[in-house]
């Protein structure tokens, strides 16, 4: 897998269910941020190949195309086409975005059915809307928890700091027709499962196959967005609410290693997609 080709990876889950990797292009997190109260001696070797002058790391946007009988999921819409030149060099946002991205790999944006975001930080929800203002997506229902939105229009200053308000006020109506409160399926074997821990309204997608070869496959958001996420001690200053995020990783991990889901991270450019093994107390990352 790599970072230049707009779908990376494909599968089938079962019986008529396909899910594709779409990577919206990549930019850069501070890399001291990214792994929060962990010390630099732990993680430090981790990255000396990727992170650059600025003490960044490179980070993904992976988006899933999920395609059931009944319909398409998008998953994710990365940062999109409408921030100014000063805002892209400084977040170092390189590549396609989300509707060239799918477009390129065969996928028509009139052709999603429902946009399933895990949140509504800028790097996931910033593509709902095209460079002019239009639907990226306009058939769609968006569907995020309803405490995401509420969060995110809030007035909190310390949770606030990652959502673009302005944009996301042009889609407020748009996004209420699809607000969710807890567990909900989208599609059939396709659901959305609230984790909170990053945010207040974090979900994560999980996707389930029927029939011979079927399979489970687990979208977390940014609760596992790159592998040494797998220690669910390890959680970044991004998370309003870590103590949330330990404990639904843990969850979560035990429960995907029980049933063997594929696992696709959030921002892992390299290797995204794998399983999680028990290791000791914890889990280890394993790509595919």
């Amino acid at each position: 897998m790599g970072i230049n080709d707009s779908v990376d990876w494909r599968a089938e889950l079962g019986v008529g269910t396909q899910v594709a990797l779409i990577q919206a292009g990549t930019f850069r997190s501070d890399a001291g941020t990214l792994f929060g109260p962990v010390p630099w001696v732990l993680w430090g070797s981790l990255v000396t190949d990727e992170i650059d002058d600025k003490r960044r790391l490179l980070q993904a946007l992976n988006c899933l195309l999920i395609e059931t009988p009944s319909g398409r999921v998008l998953v994710e819409t990365g940062i999109g086409d409408r921030l100014d030149d000063k805002t892209r060099l400084m977040r170092g946002y390189e590549g396609p975005s989300i509707v060239p991205a799918l477009e390129a790999a065969g996928f028509l944006r009139e052709s999603v059915n429902v946009v399933a975001m895990s949140h509504l930080h800028f790097d996931h929800a910033g593509g709902l809307l095209r460079a002019d203002g239009e639907r990226a997506f306009p058939f769609a229902t968006i569907v995020a928890q309803r405490a995401e939105w509420e969060v995110a229009l809030g007035d909190n200053p310390r949770l606030v700091a990652s959502y673009v308000q302005p944009e996301l006020e042009l889609v407020r109506d748009w996004g209420a027709e699809g607000w969710t409160d807890g567990e909900r399926e989208l599609l059939p074997g396709v659901s959305v499962v609230p984790t909170g821990g990053q945010s207040t309204g974090h979900q994560a997608v999980i996707v389930r196959g029927t029939g011979p070869g079927m399979r489970t496959l687990a979208f977390l958001g940014d609760l596992f967005m790159r592998p040494w996420g797998a220690n669910p001690r390890w959680v970044t200053a991004f998370d309003d609410f870590p103590l949330d995020s330990v404990r639904r990783k843990g969850e979560l991990f035990t429960q995907a290693v029980e049933e063997d889901w594929l696992i696709v991270l959030s921002h892992e450019a390299r290797q995204p997609v794998g399983r999680l093994v028990a290791d000791r107390d914890r889990f280890r990352f394993e790509a595919i």
